[in-house]
């Protein structure tokens, strides 16, 4: 398994955490309470999956993260993790089902592409040159990127769209993949994100655009019941973006990331 982790981007840490995870997936795939969260270890059900295990992955990485929790189960969390020296920091969850994300996604991708742009049609690999540059502009427009094995499916069923321009820089870019394994009660749901603009191409709608055509490729492509998007609380634009693709905020879901009190907020 070791031959396709390839492809990690971002800081030491960063790399760290990516292998980690996805050295995991074999483990992560088996344990009910575990998911793949993409930069670090996850968790979906921590009732299931018990403190100690969670104590142990804060320790060894800072750093756990946790998909589709209830409320109950995040106000429960934060207390232990208050008292061990670590926080929270949380994002809403928006979702949507199959016919209701078609209706909202379909006409805004058959609008088709603004003039220059064409859709990324060549197969990602976990280190080839057009993966570097898709991890390099979600990096600049400041989303962590996952790893290109992540990106290209080598880890799991995944899609990643991109369009590009007509000098072969990556315009604007998303990613769609099946976090939850056949224990969870959220096994069909698909993440999607790293939704991502160039600066130069801001202000033609990109990224409700590229955000459409992820959600249609997560049902199409990855066969998902459901997908799901994360947003913070002060992202009006990211709110808006995932609203008009039909997504609603569940407000009885968290997602969140548990850090070490004093490090920085690990992604927007």
């Amino acid at each position: 398994m070791g031959a396709i982790l390839a492809g990690f981007f971002g800081t030491d840490s960063q790399k760290t955490l990516q292998a980690r995870a996805e050295a995991s997936a074999a483990e992560i795939a088996a344990t009910p309470g575990l998911c793949q969260a993409g930069r670090s270890m996850g968790c979906d059900d921590p009732d299931a999956l018990g403190w100690e295990r969670i104590e142990a992955f804060l320790q060894r990485d800072g750093i756990c993260g946790f998909r589709l929790i209830t409320s109950d189960q995040a106000e429960r969390l934060r207390e232990r993790l208050s008292a061990n020296g670590f926080r929270l920091d949380t994002w809403d969850v928006f979702l949507t089902d199959r016919e209701t994300a078609l209706a909202a996604c379909r006409p805004i991708v058959e609008r088709g592409l603004p003039d220059g742009l064409a859709e990324l049609d060549v197969p990602l690999t976990p280190e080839g040159a057009m993966t570097r540059r898709i991890q390099a502009m979600m990096s600049a427009a400041g989303v962590v990127p996952f790893s290109g094995s992540m990106l290209c499916g080598d880890t799991g069923p995944a899609v990643t769209l991109a369009l590009c321009d007509p000098s072969g820089g990556i315009a604007a870019g998303a990613h769609a993949y099946l976090p939850h394994n056949v224990a969870s009660r959220h096994r069909s749901h698909a993440w999607g994100g790293l939704v991502a603009v160039d600066d130069a191409h801001r202000g033609k709608g990109l990224g409700r655009l590229i955000n459409a055509m992820m959600v249609v490729a997560a049902f199409r492509d990855l066969g998902a019941s459901h997908v799901y998007e994360l947003v913070s609380a002060a992202n009006e634009v990211s709110r808006r973006m995932v609203e008009a693709c039909g997504l609603r905020q569940a407000p009885d879901l968290v997602c969140g990331l548990a850090t070490r009190e004093q490090a920085a907020r690990f992604t927007r």
